[in-house]
């Protein structure tokens, strides 16, 4: 394919995949990752582009609020999407193997495992965020900061009500920790200053944030090993 082909590979891209139903759109999200890398459309880092592209089109069709991606189950099984991705590129097998250029049947088979692959990430992220499990995770990481004298002490108690409530009012941080409010600024300051806590102002509630560094504790095997 020369560059000057480029628009019009694409526009045919964007007129196949952009204006399909749900379920079309779940089952071809595929078949678009495979198809924007076969286009090929920059120097450097489709890979890229097409798994922020899926991670974008699944975000789109399934309102996920981007608590799972489908990049991290890629990653996750490098050899195999890479190969099946490369299967993907082969000519047609005989007249039984669709009507393109392109082999239908290796298409097919990167579908199903691309499809099992992001049912592999709901079922992850579902018992990682399982509200128990969490709550132990966070309360432990928690205690040891506070014996550590890196947190002021019932920093826990606000991290529970902000998990449990989806955000904490700064007024409600003494009744909370059963403390005057002096003590409770102090701990919501120190909470903050941890990246655990924000706040979009100094009078907005408190929501729980999950900063990077903290991941491997809060939510253990988020980060794949290796990327692909």
């Amino acid at each position: 394919m020369t560059a000057a082909a480029l628009p019009r590979f694409l526009e045919r891209f964007a007129k196949v995949y952009g204006n399909i139903g749900k379920t079309e759109s779940i089952i071809s999200t595929a078949a678009a990752h495979h198809r924007l890398l076969w286009i090929h459309p920059f120097m450097d880092g489709n890979g890229r582009v097409a798994r922020l592209m899926s991670h974008a089109m699944m975000l789109d069709v399934l309102d996920t609020g981007a608590v799972w991606s489908v990049a991290r189950g890629l990653a996750r099984n490098a050899g195999e999407y890479k190969s099946l991705l490369a299967n993907c590129d082969l000519p047609r097998r005989n007249d039984l193997d669709g009507r393109g250029t392109l082999s239908e049947e290796a298409l097919a088979e990167f579908t199903r495992f691309f499809l099992g692959i992001c049912i592999d990430q709901v079922n992850f992220m579902e018992s990682l965020v399982q509200p128990d499990r969490l709550r132990t995770r966070i309360a432990m990481w928690a205690e040891e900061e506070i014996r550590l004298g890196f947190l002021p002490p019932k920093s826990g108690s606000i991290l529970e009500a902000v998990l449990y409530r989806g955000e904490l009012p700064r007024g409600d941080a003494d009744t909370v920790v059963g403390t005057g409010e002096r003590q409770a600024r102090r701990i919501v300051s120190a909470l903050i200053e941890k990246e655990v806590l924000v706040s979009e102002s100094s009078r907005a509630p408190l929501r729980l944030a999950f900063p990077a560094v903290l991941a491997s504790r809060w939510m253990p095997g988020l980060f794949p090993d290796k990327p692909a």
